[in-house]
This record gives structure tokens, sequence and C-alpha cells, in this order.
């Protein structure tokens, strides 16, 4: 990922030095299951756990002779060692380092991407509360519809984090995990008690049956929770962008004394947080393309996958993170305009209303087809004429039929906001 799109203490988890960091673990936590299991003498695993070492240039050298990065890897430590080194990688092959080593650093990464969740699910949840009665008008299509509020608007946004939350709990499992079950995951020369005293020690879970490599669904679903969160933020700032534009402006990403927001006009104060999480987030739905390619392996397995999980787990991982706390950033700072949403209400002329105006017509006994047709005919004078639509239903036959209180009343927006404390009743419970 590049490094604008990068926060250091996650980028720092892929670096080469921690990946190999994670391979040396996982030879020594196998050396040890070893030695409880009697095949390695105490003495030289205890020299292995505290003599072993690397540096990453010293496998890049090695490689470009023996093309092969974990021999490079195994070859470098070896270096380090005395006699002991005969039981660096014994029983093992390649992807039983590099798979459990990946799952170590996958669980460094989640987190990191769990504490990020829990920061953006409590900056939403404390806008849901400051804003709970905040009222606004409601759009489908991008049309005035009816009144809501914008605290209610964050509800729903809390519960898809919740949601979000979930699924990545979920998936995190899957790929915080490792296998050292042998070249083709028979355990052939490499007994299931060394897996399991090697996941223990590396707080790892394990998968019933693996074959040479992990199952990679696993890595799959991990992806897609990703992106799927990524997709949760885009549609969250997809929001932020439409109501911060000028005919609406009821938000505002915080504008800093001097930031700029175009290089020819001096008055734009764009949403370019709002539009980089969105464009953000195509690329991470592109990762899901990849990561369900890399499924299908051949037989026991490939390396198809491995040049393509290079790439997408540190970039999907690294630009989550990136994602989460730039949009929490723009929250926490973000200017509503509690009085602009109210006197946005009144730009469509009082039609917001028609629903309610329709409802108690039919009260009254009218068909629901007459009462229709009789509302429908007034919001198209209204709007067509720009005349206030409640003034036109004083001066019309619906006055013959609804007493003055009752015209009012359906004009009245705190009527639409009745439940909202149902509703939060649900979403907070302990809040009420």
């Amino acid at each position: 990922m590049l490094a604008r799109y990068s926060r250091p203490e996650m980028a720092k988890i892929w670096t080469d030095e921690n990946r190999y960091d994670a391979w040396l673990k996982v030879e020594i936590a196998v050396t040890n299951a070893w030695s409880k299991l009697g095949v390695v003498p105490a003495e030289d695993a205890k020299k292995i756990a505290e003599n072993a070492t690397f540096t990453a240039e010293r496998v890049a050298e090695i490689e470009e002779t023996t093309h092969h990065d974990v021999v490079a890897f195994t070859r470098t430590v070896s270096e380090s060692l005395g006699e002991e080194k005969k039981w660096v990688h014994y029983g093992l092959t390649s992807t039983d380092v590099v798979d459990t080593a990946q799952g170590y650093l996958l669980k460094q990464a989640n987190k990191i991407l769990r504490q990020d969740l829990a920061e953006l699910k409590a900056t939403v949840k404390e806008m849901a509360l400051k804003y709970k009665d905040t009222v606004m008008i409601g759009r489908t299509h991008g049309v005035q519809a009816e009144p809501m509020t914008f605290g209610l608007k964050m509800c729903r946004w809390y519960t898809e984090i919740q949601r979000d939350i979930e699924r990545f709990e979920h998936a995190a499992k899957g790929v915080e995990c490792g296998e050292i079950s042998g070249a083709v995951g028979t355990y052939a020369n490499v007994p299931p008690e060394v897996e399991e005293s090697v996941m223990e020690e590396l707080g790892l879970n394990r998968q019933p049956v693996t074959s040479q490599i992990l199952p990679r669904d696993l890595h799959a679903e991990y992806i897609a929770s990703l992106a799927l969160i990524a997709t949760s933020l885009e549609e969250f700032a997809t929001e932020i962008r439409s109501l911060q534009r000028s005919e609406i402006h009821e938000v505002e990403e915080h504008f800093n004394e001097g930031q700029k927001g175009s290089s020819a006009m001096p008055h734009k104060r764009n949403p370019i947080g709002s539009e980089n999480i969105c464009g953000m987030a195509r690329v991470l739905r592109g990762n899901v393309v990849t990561a369900y390619e890399d499924v299908a392996l051949w037989h026991e397995r490939d390396i198809s996958h491995s040049s393509a999980e290079r790439v997408i787990l540190p970039d999907t991982t690294i630009g989550l993170d990136y994602m989460l706390t730039r949009f929490n950033r723009i929250l926490k700072k973000l200017d509503v305009f509690p009085e602009t949403m109210k006197e946005n209400m009144g730009r469509t002329y009082g039609l917001i209303y028609s629903q309610r105006l329709l409802l108690k017509l039919i009260n009254t006994g009218m068909s629901r087809e007459q009462a229709y047709d009789m509302v429908q005919k007034l919001t198209a004078k209204s709007w067509n004429e720009h005349k206030q639509f409640k003034q036109l239903v004083e001066n019309s036959k619906i006055a013959d039929v609804l007493p003055q209180s009752e015209i009012d009343d359906a004009f009245d927006y705190h009527y639409h906001l009745r439940y909202i404390n149902d509703i939060y009743q649900k979403v907070f419970p302990d809040e009420n």
C-alpha cells in the first residue's frame, strides 16, 4: 500500500523484518514442540531459541541463489547457530512455516482493526445520542420524503457497524490460524502433537483438516468481510458528501484554518475525506475477486495464491486501518447544522406531510383512491406554482372534510418522531 494511505503501526506488521520474525517464532515453536516429544535435545532447543537470528538483507542475498525465500531464510538462521542448526525446519514443509506465520501476522493486524472498529462504533454512538432529537428531512431517491432525526441516521449506521464487527470476528477467527501438518497434510513427518504445541505457544487456532496449506476459503471470507466494512464506510461517506452539497449543506467536513479546497476557486470547501473513503473502498472490493480466485488451487496445493496474497493481505488490512481511522476523525470533527436541517424541511412547501394528510382523509371513511387523487392534485399545484401546500389544503374541499385542528396536526413534524424512543430502546437499551 502507498505510504500516503498507510499508518505506521499497521504497515510495520507487513515489513520483511516482521514477517521473518514471525517465521522464526514458528521455527522456534516447532523445535520446542519436538523437544517436548524427546526428539530434539532440550539443550539444542534452548540454543536455537536464544541464539537464532537473521537479517532481511542476508535472506535477500541468499535468495538470489536459491530462488526460494524459505530456504534462504532457514540458511540465514543456520548461519547464526552451531551444530543445533540441524533441527531448524525439522520435518516441515515451507507452507507449515509461511501459513502459520501469516496467521500470526493477521492476528497482529486484527488487533489494530478491532481497536479501530471499537473507536468508530463509540463515535457513532456518541453522535446518535447527541442528535437523537435533531429533526431533519429524510430522503428517498434523493427527494425529500418525511421528517426523521439526524440521530436516527447515526443509529442506523451504528447497527451496521455492529454487524460489520460480528462478521469481522467470525472471519478473523478463521485466519488467526496455523497448520503444521507436513507436505500434503498427513502429519507423516511431523505428528499432530507438534501442531497442537505450536498453536498453543503462538496463540493461534487449528483447522481439523488441512492439505499442505490452510483452506483459502478462510482468507476469502476474511478479505470479503474487510471489504464489506470498507463498503459500509463508503455508504456513510457518500451520505456526508450528499448532505454537504451547497443546495443542502446540513453537515460539512470540518475545514481547518489554512486548508485549501481548490487551486482555482478560493471559496471551495470539498468533502475530500469522504471522497477518499469512497475511492479506497473500490480498491478493497477489487481485492475480494482475487481472494475468491485464490480458493481453487491444484490438488493439495500450488502457489498461485501466494503472490496474490503478498499484495492483497497487506493492502487490505493497511487500507482498512487507514479508512477507519480517517473516517473516525471526519465524524469526530464533523460540523452539523441543525437549523439548516430544519430550514430545509420547508423547501418543498410542506409537501412532506402529504401522507399524513392522506391517512387522515382515509380515516374519515373516504376511499384511498379518492383521498390520494384529492391530495396529489394539490401537491402538484403546490410544487408547480411554488405555493404552500397547507394553504392550498385550507382553501380546498379537504377543509370541508377535516377541521382546522386536524389539518394543523397533519402538518406537525413531531408526529413523525413519536417512535424514536422505541427505536433507541432497541439499539441502546442501557441509555434510556
